[in-house]
């Protein structure tokens, strides 16, 4: 299979960008997206023709969430429930043109070509994504007995692993679904309960600070999630922030 890639050069966040556009021929239909940057790579250091596009990508199984590409209008490419690492070359058609560029947010900012630096989702997750209450020993896995609709609720939440693809999608740049299975995968457990108040408040307060924008519930956060993290966290999320704003506690059932 033989592509056009049209991708997205930049130096850094101040430096200005531009598509450049690239040639690749006899790439197999079985090949990862990944790997087919890989031989773009390959071919522009053996003909010394520029320096290789820089592009984030670690576990390569759809796991740690490092990579993240916007492929032709989406992020993560044209595949439901997937990351970029887990694109195969048979999604397009022979002879395709591609359109590559990063995550296009202000939280984002670009670090080179394809990378951007996502250590705003950090600093929300120090703001408060965490349990610390003194609990002393550690009890028996099932001395706290946990209805299973609960369980299965907060898994689901915390199944998120952080891509920056929800922001990626959103017309507004927002982190809402991100944040929201952070708050909700702790607010669900009774051992998260005891700090939710403050969790919810200090992780909004942060988001916000760090530039991301507001939710307008088009849902396209919800569409290109890799894990298929379902907007319900927002509306949970909104509840216990709007509950902790008054002063008041609020379980959620």
């Amino acid at each position: 299979m033989n592509f056009t890639l049209h991708i997205w050069r930049q130096e850094n966040a101040r430096a200005k960008g531009h598509f450049e556009t690239y040639k690749v021929e006899n790439i197999s239909a079985e090949c990862s997206f990944l790997e087919m940057l890989d031989i773009l790579n390959e071919q522009l250091l053996n003909d010394h023709i520029t320096h290789p596009v820089c592009f984030d990508n670690d576990c390569r199984e759809g796991i740690c969430g490092m990579c993240g590409l916007y492929i032709n209008g989406r992020p993560h490419g044209n595949d439901d429930g997937i990351t970029t690492c887990q694109l195969h070359m048979r999604k397009f058609n022979d002879g395709d043109d591609i359109w590559i560029e990063p995550w296009r947010a202000k939280a984002f900012p670009v670090i080179r070509d394809l990378v951007v630096d996502r250590t705003a989702f950090d600093k929300i997750i120090q703001a408060g994504g965490y349990v610390s209450t003194t609990t002393g020993g550690v009890p028996d896995a099932n001395a706290i007995l946990i209805p299973k609709h609960k369980a299965d609720q907060a898994m689901d939440a915390a199944a998120c692993i952080g891509c920056g693809a929800c922001v990626a999608a959103c017309k507004n740049a927002s982190a809402m679904l991100f944040v929201s299975a952070k708050v909700s995968h702790l607010a669900l457990l009774p051992q998260g309960q005891v700090e939710a108040a403050d969790r919810v408040k200090k992780m909004v307060c942060k988001m916000d600070e760090l530039g991301f924008g507001a939710c307008t519930n088009t849902y396209a956060c919800e569409a290109e999630c890799p894990k298929q993290i379902k907007r319900q966290n927002i509306a949970r999320m909104n509840r216990q922030w709007i509950a902790a704003a008054f002063g008041r506690d609020r379980k959620e059932n």
